[in-house]
């Protein structure tokens, strides 16, 4: 085993055994075998994405190009917290995590490098990506509102911020503050509505709810599916993979909600992303290029698509079934980069208006 496969196995361990619960209630896991370092046909990545369809598009990278990829999979937060800790020492190349809110992090600690590439200025779309070209976005989340179909009609439904009149008093469900997803929503309404009107909103919310906040998205859906609740605020793939699991269950769960996209007659449904970029001291940099060039083209944006329901980032590909049986909508293109500025704000409203 040469120093490199050591470093990288260790950094595997150590975070397996601080991975976190993440926002599927999943527990992550890690793999690192046979990771080597500054040697041609290898690509080591910390990823926060732990999904089946991950590890098909890594093998079929590494069928189509030779180059190996080493994996390690843990919560955001430990993830970007051991780059910091490993610095030029780092065997990481590449970091995949969800949320520009915590791409703009990794951004801002000095953790990932600019990078020119026409493929991705070509499939990923600007607003979708960092201005600065440290991160680029993979695949999309709409932050919908998911709602009862027997208790709720689409009538009754506009925008995030009619959410918080009095008339929702009761009927809310939605995560924690705490969460990155809500973070970077309020974020978003900084930016387009300005504070004070964000902080009301904020305040709206917490006094609309139906509950204390608890879980993550599908806990929401089912809660909602239970009655506890008529409406959540939730990212679409939740609702989505319920309604085409494959478990009786799930589906039935799935079928007695509906989506709605907030705001089509303004600015469009807040959108956000999982996305990747290079790290600073990358020593594979031009293999852990070529591997976020491959995650951007058709074919790996149909496996996303089809293999956990999120919308393409790629323009030219075409959603899942399930969600192209939805419809289309109009998104919010505010550039995401804003979500991570605006984050600390974010979080100082969230503490001030009760929401926990």
């Amino acid at each position: 085993m040469t120093r490199a496969i050591r470093v990288f196995a260790a950094a595997a361990a150590v975070l397996a055994t601080a991975a976190c619960v993440d926002d599927t209630s999943e527990q992550a896991g890690a793999t690192g075998e046979g990771a080597t370092s500054a040697e041609a046909g290898v690509v080591n990545v910390y990823s926060h994405r732990h999904y089946d369809t991950d590890q098909e598009l890594f093998r079929r990278f590494t069928e189509q190009t030779g180059i190996q990829v080493n994996v390690v999979t843990a919560g955001a937060d430990e993830l970007i917290a051991r780059l910091e800790s490993e610095g030029s020492s780092t065997q990481a190349d590449m970091l995949i995590t969800v949320d520009a809110g915590r791409l703009h992090r990794a951004k801002d600690r000095g953790l990932l490098q600019p990078i020119t590439s026409e493929t991705l200025e070509q499939n990923v779309p600007s607003h979708l990506r960092d201005p600065d070209n440290t991160w680029f976005g993979l695949t999309r989340r709409a932050r919908i509102i998911a709602y009862a179909k027997d208790r709720v009609q689409p009538s009754e439904l506009s925008t995030y911020e009619a959410l918080a009149q009095p008339e929702w008093q009761g009927r809310v469900t939605v995560r924690s503050s705490d969460n990155v997803y809500n973070q970077s929503l309020l974020a978003s309404l900084i930016a387009h509505d300005g504070a004070d009107s964000a902080r009301a909103w904020a305040q709206g919310i917490a006094s609309n709810l139906s509950r204390e906040p608890s879980g993550g998205d599908t806990d929401q859906i089912k809660a909602v599916a239970a009655g506890t609740g008529d409406v959540a605020i939730v990212n679409s793939y939740y609702l989505a993979r319920l309604q085409s699991s494959d478990d009786a269950e799930e589906q039935r769960i799935g079928n007695m909600i509906a989506p709605f996209f907030p705001n089509q007659d303004d600015r469009g449904t807040h959108v956000n992303v999982s996305g990747a970029g290079v790290t600073t001291h990358a020593k594979n940099r031009d293999n852990a290029v070529r591997l976020i060039e491959f995650l951007s083209s058709p074919e790996a944006q149909q496996l996303f698509a089809q293999g956990n329901q999120e919308y393409p980032a790629n323009p030219s590909v075409q959603p899942s079934a399930t969600l192209a049986a939805w419809g289309e909508f109009r998104a919010d293109t505010l550039n995401l980069s804003t979500l991570g500025e605006l984050n600390a704000e974010a979080v100082r409203i969230f503490d001030a208006a009760g929401w926990r």
